[in-house]
């Protein structure tokens, strides 16, 4: 009886032990990954004088992170105020770039250099808005000074100014309600010494269109009523258009992200645009002034038009480029501003 439970056991022992051999082993616990960090120097783009050296900077440390400690030793010159290069010549890096997956060894070269004071782009708009919004309704009251004592604070006679005023104010009140409301903008900020240059320019040709919309001797467009109410139709239509443009942009990217979509029409007509011209907020806004320019019959607002026109062609042009070099499926019947033809 002993030999058989001893028999057994051994049976038992065995097969515990074919278990155990038989379950895997567990594996050893992975050695963790050695960083390698980096060595930033950040050199003056002009004297090339060494400002700063970074020990140990982690490789995934971006451009912004780097600008903060440079911030640090450097408080006058906060991160939107600094230019960073890998080379005197080369383009300023973007913030979101990544230490690790740029161009350099584990011992980088930065050259600095100092953008001077800035100004965020939100604050840029304002001003370049409240500006002329002020200085035609200083013109439309008629302020002293502007035009002969006995027509101070005299109304026009004629309805088509006060109905040029409502247009020129209502663009400028609904251009400051998007900027707080509606755009999502993506440049952080511009040199302040711009807003005197931008502002400049608006602000003195809303008092040179103004002046004359507004003028005591003003004559009412050649074909009366007809054109005037045409010019308005067209202003008004290219505003509710621009409008749209706005909101579908602005749905487009989340608040926040920096990812770049194709913009496409919505169910809202006016963004149907989309599918001819890669920038029909431009094409609006152009629209709007050419309203304008018919409903007043005023030679300054035909040049302030056809000066924005230029302009926005530069710019509709170069976002077309940007989107036909970022998308390869980018639809190639849209044009920059104007449909099959610019």
């Amino acid at each position: 009886m002993d030999v058989l439970a001893l028999e057994a056991k051994s049976a038992n022992g065995a097969d515990t032990e074919k278990k155990s051999s038989s379950r895997p082993k567990p594996k050893p616990p992975k050695k963790a990954k050695r960083i390698v960090y980096f060595e930033v120097e950040i050199v003056d783009i002009k004297t090339k004088e060494k400002l700063l050296l970074l020990d140990k900077v982690e490789p995934t440390a971006t451009v912004f992170d780097i600008k903060a400690l440079f911030q640090k030793s450097y408080p006058k010159w906060y991160p939107a105020r600094q230019s960073l290069r890998l080379d005197p010549k080369a383009r300023c890096l973007k913030d979101e770039e990544i230490l690790q997956t740029l161009p350099v060894g584990t011992t980088a070269s930065f050259y600095f250099s100092d953008l001077g004071p800035q100004l965020t782009w939100g604050t840029v708009f304002l001003a370049e808005c409240v500006g002329p919004l002020v200085i035609y309704l200083m013109f439309y009251f008629h302020l002293p000074f502007i035009y002969s004592p006995k027509y101070d604070f005299t109304s026009s006679k004629h309805w088509v100014v006060h109905l040029a005023c409502m247009c020129h104010s209502f663009h400028y009140i609904k251009r400051i309600l998007e900027t707080l409301f509606v755009h999502r903008i993506s440049h952080g900020t511009m040199p302040l010494r711009n807003i005197f240059k931008n502002c400049g320019y608006y602000w003195s040709t809303a008092a040179w269109m103004a002046y004359y919309i507004n003028h005591p001797l003003y004559t009412t467009p050649y074909y009366g009523p007809q054109q005037v109410n045409t010019g308005l139709y067209i202003f008004l239509f290219c505003q509710v258009g621009n409008f749209s443009i706005h909101v579908a942009l602005r749905n487009l990217k989340p608040p926040g992200s920096k990812i770049k979509k194709i913009p496409y029409p919505t169910k809202n007509p006016f963004t149907w645009m989309f599918w001819l011209v890669s920038c029909p907020n431009y094409t609006y806004e152009v629209g709007s002034w050419i309203g304008f320019t018919v409903m007043t019959q005023c030679v300054p607002v035909a040049f302030f038009t056809l000066v924005a026109f230029i302009q926005m062609t530069v710019w509709a042009k170069g976002k077309h480029c940007g989107y036909l070099k970022e998308f390869r499926d980018y639809p190639t019947l849209r044009s920059s501003i104007l449909p099959f033809i610019l």
